[in-house]
């Protein structure tokens, strides 16, 4: 074996990541609980695996296998958490997630402020969803807008394996409701597997591309076609600074906001619908906080305004494109 293949990090995939986390925080703090429809090992360990041999090694008492009702799966973790449990609830699609709506936004987001901070609600909501699969429009929607529009809950989404893991941890041990939003594709793209312990902090945007001309907001699965965009433009001497948000709320608005005044050109690319999104606020603050600094008007990329296709070919002209980020970046740049 060659020094460089005995030095390459590690590879994993998201599924792993989320297993490994879910591993070192029960391990770690026996007040940390996990269930969910089909997550103990008897039902398979969860649709994708992320709960496989939990059960086993922790007991049905801290990881069980729930009936198919997402608002009771919801209740169930809003009193586990204000009786002193970590509970972390996986709403197996994102969609189902409307079905709790009201434990999550009028309980278990509100709780803490309606009491006088006397009770925390520490829960983590593990949802997935995603579009590119052919999954259909109840099961591919990113509706991270809605809850990020509720005070009192965080919102979550990452863009590799490390983060996965990372941010994962920094959730369950925060005290207040967290909702860690999993992409469909990103589980099974493989990335450096992180060291044990390894946590990040929410609230803390990354910066895997710095650059000089244009700055790239995203967050989730298009951060690697972000990515992707900056590498191949740095060949024609275009140099793009991609910001991963990371997390939603709380957003580092601060690493926003140098990086839009380096550049003076912003580009934001979400995954979810464009039209009153997660994008809109970012480039309101950023016209609030940077417009003396800005060389254009900040750029918005998200999907149509349309339930997700079922349709491949369809739903490929929903979503957004390298080639759409490439475009929005050379017409910021004139």
């Amino acid at each position: 074996m060659s020094a460089e293949a005995e030095t390459k990090p590690a590879q994993i995939i998201g599924v792993q990541a989320i297993n490994m986390a879910l591993m070192e925080a029960m391990e770690a703090d026996p007040t940390v609980l996990v269930f969910g429809e089909d997550v103990a090992d008897p039902e398979g360990g969860g649709v994708l695996k992320c709960t496989d041999g939990l059960s086993t090694r922790f007991g049905d008492h801290r990881v069980r296998s729930t009936p198919i009702s997402e608002q009771a799966i919801m209740g169930a973790a809003v009193g586990a958490a204000i009786a002193g449990m970590r509970p972390v609830a996986e709403i197996m699609l994102m969609n189902f997630i409307s079905v709790a709506m009201d434990q999550l936004v009028n309980h278990a987001a509100k709780i803490r402020y309606m009491s006088g901070g006397a009770t925390s609600v520490p829960l983590v909501v593990r949802t997935l969803t995603g579009a590119g699969m052919s999954l259909g429009g109840q099961h591919s929607d990113m509706l991270e807008a809605w809850l990020a529009h509720t005070p009192g809950l965080k919102v979550v989404i990452p863009s590799n394996p490390a983060d996965y893991k990372g941010l994962l941890l920094s959730c369950i041990e925060d005290d207040n409701p967290c909702v860690f939003i999993e992409n469909s594709t990103l589980m099974y793209t493989p990335g450096d597997a992180p060291p044990p312990g390894y946590k990040v902090p929410l609230g803390k945007a990354s910066t895997p591309r710095v650059g000089s001309d244009v700055t790239l907001v995203s967050y989730g699965r298009p951060v690697l076609d972000c990515i992707a965009v900056a590498d191949k433009l740095a060949a024609e001497g275009i140099s793009v600074e991609v910001v991963d948000l990371r997390t939603i709320v709380p957003m580092d608005e601060a690493a926003i906001f140098a990086s839009v005044g380096k550049t003076g050109r912003v580009v934001i690319v979400h995954e979810a619908v464009k039209r009153f999104g997660v994008g809109a606020e970012i480039a309101a603050r950023i016209n609030e906080e940077c417009h003396g600094q800005l060389k254009a008007p900040v750029g918005r990329i998200g999907a149509k305004y349309s339930p997700v296709p079922f349709s491949s070919a369809l739903e490929k002209d929903y979503i957004w494109t390298a080639a759409g980020i490439e475009a929005a970046v050379r017409k910021v740049m004139g």
